[in-house]
């Protein structure tokens, strides 16, 4: 690895100025770095370049000078795991390698994994989510030892292959390697972004998710629509177990689910009085009339934060073409998340779920775990949230607006509250990055400020106290 001579000692503005300076005078190799990282795919749903991703991290790691391992977990992509630096903090680094399937490849405009940059922008499956922000964290590290000196802190790396689909077994690896970091001092966790008015982000929570398929079934195989007059249609009997989750004013009726649903801490709501919501600049982005229920303000971000949700992902059924097949299916699918609060678990929804079927006869209606996630929060006192701030609002020069946590689900329950860690999350992402969607992107100049950002927040959560 090519490096120039900036080593300063000093603190300060110079440090800093230093710092920038050779981010800057390195961006050209940096995203090309970027763009080989994204040409490889890593889709953990199709198993589909997991392990050559793995070994390109950890090769990554080692490199920088890390100490650098791949740990398995059995029938887990093995967890990327790096420690590096010394001093009185410890820092987890959270990211995950895999990405989401690039499908459907007709709406991309440029191949998923043939990253191009076109107006400012690189376009790739995974840039944004998450292997920008994972390799920016990197090279902002890889700077401070080219500029700086020595790290003032410790990093601990967890870099896990299977977070697209559900982190299934990450519970376990945390459980069998706990003693790797549970005395750590924060964490940062791997997603960040701006929001639709240019204004950085900080989330300090995730919602929890139960992720499931519904079957139901019929005769042993599809038979001629005309005997539908005599013939059970599982597809029929889907939709009527469907509509007994939801009324029409989006409200959930699964027995006892919103009895554990508890108003918002006092330190959030009052996080929410601060943050401006968009409401009509995200309805005009969505091409959406008004929000649900037609909510507006308080109890819209209530609902968005600190509601559960079930959402019919997909439904599979009997002939889709084009085109008419006069058919009576003899099964029937739907896939249902369940995003989850903070008296609400997986174990639980399964169970509320279950016996709520079970009541209205619908006892023949499979339910097949997908895996779930318990929801997690982080305290907004704790140093490492304040060190974030300070960070991004000495980088771009506005106070980031403070998330009290996220619509959003991830892992951070086994890694980070459940052994008493506290984790703030931000990024290289933007509103626009079509995160999960065809033309995923990042901006090539959020991609530099998040590397100088990340300097910032090194320096300032080693200071804390």
């Amino acid at each position: 690895m090519w490096v120039r001579p900036y080593r300063h000692f000093v603190r300060g503005d110079v440090q800093v100025e230093s710092f920038n300076t050779y981010v800057d005078e390195q961006t050209d190799r940096f995203l090309e770095e970027l763009q080989a990282l994204c040409r490889q795919p890593s889709v953990a749903a199709q198993d589909w370049g997991i392990d050559e991703m793995a070994d390109i991290v950890t090769e990554r790691l080692r490199r920088l000078g890390a100490d650098t391992r791949l740990i398995a977990t059995e029938g887990a992509p093995p967890v990327v795991f790096a420690e590096l630096g010394d001093g009185p903090k410890t820092l987890v680094i959270y990211n995950h390698y895999d990405v989401q399937p690039p499908e459907p490849l007709e709406l991309w405009e440029t191949e998923p994994f043939e990253p191009a940059i076109r107006e400012g922008k690189l376009y790739a499956r995974g840039v944004s989510d998450n292997k920008g922000s994972m390799l920016a964290r990197i090279q902002a590290v890889e700077t401070w030892l080219e500029t700086v000196s020595d790290l003032p802190l410790k990093i601990q790396w967890v870099i896990e292959g299977e977070e697209e689909t559900g982190s299934v077994h990450l519970d376990q690896w945390v459980d069998e390697n706990r003693a790797l970091v549970e005395d750590a001092d924060g964490c940062l966790w791997e997603f960040g972004y701006k929001d639709i008015a240019e204004r950085p982000v900080i989330n300090l929570g995730l919602k929890g998710i139960y992720y499931v398929e519904l079957r139901t079934r019929g005769a042993s195989r599809d038979l001629h629509s005309s005997l539908a007059s005599i013939v059970p249609n599982p597809a029929w009997r889907l939709t009527w177990a469907l509509s007994t989750l939801k009324d029409a004013d989006d409200r959930i009726l699964i027995d006892g689910y919103m009895d554990h649903v508890a108003d918002p801490p006092p330190a959030a709501v009052e996080l929410m009085e601060k943050m401006p919501f968009e409401e009509e600049r995200l309805k005009e982005d969505f091409d959406i009339p008004a929000f649900i229920r037609d909510l507006s303000g308080m109890e819209l971000l209530k609902k968005h934060l600190y509601e559960p949700t079930c959402t019919i992902c997909g439904v599979e059924s009997g002939y889709t073409g084009q085109g008419s097949k006069t058919v009576l299916p003899n099964a029937a699918m739907a896939k249902v998340d369940f995003r989850l609060v903070h008296d609400l678990t997986p174990e639980l929804a399964h169970d509320l779920l279950r016996r709520h079927l079970d009541r209205r006869g619908f006892d023949d209606v499979e339910i097949i775990d997908w895996g779930g996630e318990h929801p997690s929060q982080t305290d907004p006192d704790a140093p490492v949230v304040q060190a974030a701030i300070d960070a991004l609002e000495a980088t771009y020069g506005q106070e980031p607006v403070v998330w009290p946590t996220s619509a959003g689900s991830g892992p951070m329950y086994p890694l980070c509250e459940g052994l008493g860690i506290p984790a703030v999350s931000f990024g290289v992402g933007y509103s626009g990055s079509n995160v999960h969607a065809p033309n995923e992107n990042i901006r090539l100049q959020d991609y530099v400020e998040g590397i100088k950002c990340m300097g910032e927040f090194i320096r300032r959560f080693a200071d804390s106290g």
